[in-house]
C-alpha cells in the first residue's frame, strides 16, 4: 500500500506530502492540484508497462496528456524538473525528473536524474504497476449505443481503462470475467451462491436504483450492447422489455464502470477514481460512498478525488457505522484532503482533515465543503 507521498515542482506543487490510507480522499475548489497529486503515479506506471523502465515520462501517454516538460514543471521552482517521494509497504522511493535545457522543455517527455534517484527492484512488485490496478479519469465514457472490444487490453492487462481512464472496455471486462468471486467484505447480503462480479455489479446497482437489471449482449466484431430492464409485477416474466443503455438514466451507465472495478479487485488492489459521485442522486452517491468504503476496509487501497460533500458525508457515516457495529470503515484507515492555492508561491496547500470518534470533523479550513452553511446563513438573514 502506498502510505506516503511527496510532489516537488510539479505543475502547482512547489511541495505537497500526503499520508494516504486504505481510503484517501481529495478534495477543494478547481485548478488546485487535485488531479495533478495522481498524475505522477500513472507517468510512473505508463512508463513502465511501455518500456520496462522509468527513464523517460511520456507527457502524451495513454493515461495522462499534459503537453511539454514545461507544462508540467511549477513555474517558480528552484531547479528545472520535478521529484516525488514514495512510501510504500515501508519502503522508500524516490525519482527524480530534470529538462536542464530549452530544448528539453519543449519536449513532450522529460528524463529521469538517475544519480539521484532511489528505486529498488521491488518496487515493480507494487500493484501500481501490475494488473491490480485501475483508473477511472472524470472522462469515463457515458451511455453507448455499443461499447468496443479489448481483448489484449482485458485478457493480458484486465485493465478496463486503455486511453484517459475513459472505462471504455468496463463491459468487456464484466462479460469476461463475469464469474470472478467477489471479496466477502464486499459483497451484498444475497444468496451465496450469487457471489460472482456479474451478479454482485447487478446487487449494488439495485443499491443505486431500484429493481434495475442489466443484460449483455455480444455483437461480435462490433463489440457489446449493454441493456437495462426493471422489475415489475406488470409482466408475467416480473421484468419489463429490455431497454438500451443510451434509453435508460445516465448516472447508472456511468456508475457501472467504478462498481466493476471495484467488485472485481483483489486484495492490495489500488484504484483511482476521479469524481465517483458524476450523476448520481444523493441516495445513490451514499450507496456507492458505502461500497467504497466497504472495499477499502476490506483491504483495497483506494484515492478519489470528489467535489461532492454527499461522498465526504457518506465516509464519516461508515466511520460511525464501523465504531457501532464493525462494518463500514475505520476512521484511522481514511485520509481526507482539502487542497487550496497558496496566492503567495501561487501553489498547491494541502490540509489534512481530522476525523473524530462518531464520524465528526472540526476546525476545517474555509472553503471545505461549507456552500451550503454560507447559503443557509443567508436565507435565514443571520
Amino acid at each position: 500500500m502506498i502510505e506516503k507521498i511527496e510532489i516537488q515542482n510539479f505543475k502547482s506543487h512547489k511541495t505537497t506530502q500526503l499520508q494516504l490510507g486504505n481510503l484517501s480522499v481529495l478534495c477543494g475548489i478547481n485548478g488546485v492540484g487535485k488531479s495533478s497529486s495522481t498524475q505522477l503515479l500513472l507517468l510512473l506506471r505508463e512508463a513502465y508497462l511501455k518500456d520496462k523502465s522509468f527513464d523517460i515520462l511520456d507527457f502524451q501517454s495513454n493515461s495522462v496528456k499534459i503537453g511539454t516538460a514545461s507544462d508540467a514543471i511549477y513555474e517558480f521552482g528552484d531547479f528545472d524538473g520535478f521529484s516525488i517521494s514514495l512510501v510504500i509497504s515501508g519502503n522508500n522511493y524516490h525519482f527524480t525528473y530534470e529538462a536542464n535545457t530549452e530544448d528539453e522543455k519543449v519536449k513532450s517527455f522529460i528524463k529521469l536524474n538517475q544519480s539521484i534517484s532511489q528505486y529498488p527492484p521491488d518496487f515493480i512488485k507494487e500493484s501500481l504497476f501490475n494488473t491490480n490496478f485501475q483508473y477511472l479519469s472524470a472522462y469515463r465514457l457515458g451511455p453507448q449505443n455499443q461499447y468496443p472490444k479489448g481483448d489484449k487490453i482485458i485478457d493480458i492487462y484486465k485493465q478496463i481503462s486503455d486511453i484517459d481512464g475513459n472505462a471504455e472496455y468496463f463491459v468487456h471486462f464484466l462479460d469476461r470475467y463475469r464469474n470472478k468471486v467477489v471479496l466477502e467484505g464486499i459483497r451484498k447480503n444475497i444468496n451465496p451462491l450469487y457471489n460472482d462480479l456479474f451478479s454482485q455489479v447487478i446487487a449494488w446497482e439495485k443499491e443505486i436504483c431500484d429493481g434495475i437489471n442489466i443484460d449483455i449482449l455480444d455483437s461480435g466484431k462490433l463489440g457489446y450492447i449493454l441493456k437495462y430492464s426493471f422489475d415489475t409485477t406488470k409482466s408475467k416474466t416480473s421484468k419489463t422489455k429490455n431497454f438500451e443503455a443510451t434509453n435508460v438514466g445516465f448516472g447508472l451507465s456511468y456508475v457501472m464502470p467504478i462498481l466493476v472495478a471495484i467488485l472485481s479487485a483483489e486484495k492490495d488492489a489500488l484504484i483511482i477514481i476521479e469524481n465517483p459521485e458524476a450523476h448520481l442522486h444523493p441516495n445513490g452517491i451514499a450507496k456507492l460512498t458505502e461500497l467504497i468504503c466497504l472495499a477499502a476496509e476490506a483491504g483495497i487501497q483506494i484515492i478519489i478525488e470528489t467535489h461532492s460533500d454527499h461522498v465526504i458525508n457518506g465516509i464519516l457515516v461508515q466511520c460511525k457505522r464501523f465504531e457501532e457495529r464493525e462494518k463500514g470503515i475505520f476512521k484511522d484507515h481514511v485520509s481526507i484532503y482539502h487542497f487550496d492555492r497558496d496566492e503567495t508561491e501561487h501553489c498547491t496547500k494541502a490540509t489534512k482533515i481530522n476525523i473524530e470518534e462518531g464520524g465528526k470533523v472540526r476546525y476545517t479550513p474555509k472553503g471545505f465543503f461549507d456552500q451550503f452553511t454560507l447559503d443557509r446563513k443567508y436565507l435565514m438573514g443571520f
